[in-house]
């Protein structure tokens, strides 16, 4: 007779799979691990918290012969490397600011207080593909929460600080160091396998629904000691060298342009040397005063500007220095070759926000662009705001470009008509 376990008492009793979601899609691997072939396929994914005033950004004319407009100027030299979007949203994603934490999920009704989120496209990715790199994923911001959840729908937290990441990506430790890390890493392995044989004896005891959920939790602990393994052999690689001094911390909170330069320059670095291949990037907006010349009122209160004509202005201002630094990231991603491309060919860059119109806390129309990654960009593709399909078609989009196949994620009901790949 099938033994009741409490699931509370349960949890405790594995410690380290606590924090584990249940990862069916983890034995179901990116195309490069089955053919052994690693074309280094890459994805960056950026939200900027307080959106982007969208007739700045947006052409009123669609296709592939649009007019450019003042955002979309700062960024002219890729016209034919990106793709804009307008009239994309989520479905039942509402609340206002409370809806970054859906961007990258899709999961609905982030503001209400049941709210509960799913997986990121980021992790969904990171799930299933290949891991031939140090890191999986980076999981980065300016200042704050970041964008990436995991499939048990727990914010990952983010690195914020520049030297930290640095020293992350790129300093050895000492041989002392080095061997604590390993020891820690056999730790963890001996663990799983404590956990993995008290979790064989409840077997025998479980009904047939629990005995193919604990089959879920083997495949997940196999996984995790995989990862462990992965870990452990890395910890005894020494990290690539770059030409790029320490950075020093950004201490001004309101300084986003200095803050925003560090994170995308160490995310360059990152895809240069190949450390990772998976970023989100969250760009936070704050109560404060950008020192920007021109700018004298706080970001939040310009981004409800009510059409002010001095706060767009204003606005306009901060928006632009966005889209400099944007353009600065993709320059370095086109002017680093690798094989007989581009990193950006390589690399899928999504910017955009969880915001249509911040002034209205509106989630409608979303601001998106992407640039890179092997599509067949150069225009404007324009849905109907009030008929069009999930935003999260583009991520189906992506994680097809990625190698993955796949046909849906979150909302997504399929590839976005009309964004093709060039291969």
């Amino acid at each position: 007779m099938p033994v009741s376990i409490p699931r509370r008492a349960f949890l405790r009793s594995t410690g380290v799979a606590l924090a584990l979601p249940c990862l069916e899609a983890m034995q179901v691997r990116g195309a490069d691990a089955n053919n052994g072939t690693d074309k280094k396929r890459r994805m960056v994914a950026i939200c900027t918290y307080l959106g982007m005033h969208n007739p700045y950004l947006i052409p009123t004319k669609a296709g592939r012969d649009y007019e450019m407009t003042p955002y979309l100027e700062a960024i002219s030299d890729f016209r034919d490397d990106l793709t804009v979007f307008s009239g994309l949203s989520h479905p039942d994603v509402d609340g206002g600011h409370s809806s970054v934490s859906s961007f990258l999920t899709a999961a609905p009704h982030p503001g209400s207080s049941s709210f509960k989120n799913s997986i990121s496209l980021d992790q969904f990715a990171a799930e299933q593909l290949a891991s031939n790199t140090r890191f999986s994923y980076l999981a980065l911001s300016t200042n704050g929460g970041g964008l990436s959840w995991t499939r048990g729908g727990v914010r990952i937290p983010t690195d914020d600080r520049p030297s930290r990441l640095f020293a992350k990506l790129f300093l050895n430790g000492t041989p002392e160091e080095i061997q604590q890390q390993v020891r820690r890493l056999k730790e963890g392995q001996s663990i799983m396998d404590l956990v993995r044989g008290q979790a064989k004896q409840l077997e025998r005891q479980l009904g047939k629904q629990d005995r193919e959920k604990l089959g879920e939790y083997f495949s997940a602990v196999r996984d995790l000691e995989g990862r462990l393994l992965q870990a452990e052999e890395w910890s005894r690689k020494p990290k690539p060298k770059v030409n790029y001094k320490m950075p020093r911390d950004v201490t001004d909170k309101a300084d986003f342009v200095a803050r925003l330069k560090l994170m995308f320059d160490l995310a360059h670095l990152a895809l240069e040397t190949d450390s990772t291949r998976i970023i989100t990037l969250s760009i936070s907006g704050t109560n404060l005063v950008p020192p920007i010349s021109g700018v004298s009122t706080d970001w939040h209160n310009l981004s409800h500007h009510g059409k002010d004509p001095q706060k767009l202005e204003q606005l306009k201002i901060i928006e632009l220095e966005k889209m400099r630094l944007l353009n600065e990231f993709l320059t370095k991603l086109k002017k680093s070759p690798e094989d007989d491309e581009t990193l950006l060919d390589k690399t899928m860059v999504l910017f955009g926000s969880n915001l249509g119109n911040a002034s209205s806390h509106n989630t409608r129309d979303l601001p998106i662009l992407l640039a890179g990654g092997g599509f067949r960009h150069g225009q404007h593709l324009a849905f109907d705001r009030e008929k069009h399909p999930p935003l999260c078609n583009v991520y189906v989009s992506m994680l097809q470009q990625l190698g993955l196949d796949v046909n849906s994620f979150a909302s997504g009901t399929g590839p976005l008509n009309g964004l093709e790949s060039k291969s």
